[in-house]
């Protein structure tokens, strides 16, 4: 019998681990705002897992140390940046309304 080739046989890549967000050292505490605020958007918001690349349990504590924060007003709730300007009310067509039948 002769040996054949996998055809779907994928080779090794090396990859680079990359260095975790949060050093083995450093608490994660609801007093240290520094460390918090890198894992708030913008716009106030919490920053999931998948974008803060943190473990389950390390997303966990995160999310509550930013909530106690919050209400003891170490952190604000919400960014309160208005990013689009208003602009004055628009004129509306005046006259008789129809309807539609």
């Amino acid at each position: 019998m002769a040996k054949f080739k996998r055809p779907f046989f994928k080779s090794k890549r090396s990859f680079r681990r990359r260095l975790p967000p949060i050093p083995s050292g450093e608490r994660i505490d609801y007093k240290n705002v520094s460390l918090i605020s890198r894992f708030i958007s913008q716009r106030g918001k919490i920053l999931s897992r998948r974008v803060s690349k943190l473990t389950l349990k390390q997303q966990r504590l995160i999310t509550i140390a930013i909530k106690q924060a919050r209400i003891l007003a170490l952190l604000p709730f919400r960014n309160n940046k208005k990013r689009v300007k208003r602009t004055g009310p628009t004129t509306r067509a005046r006259g008789l309304r129809t309807r539609n039948k």
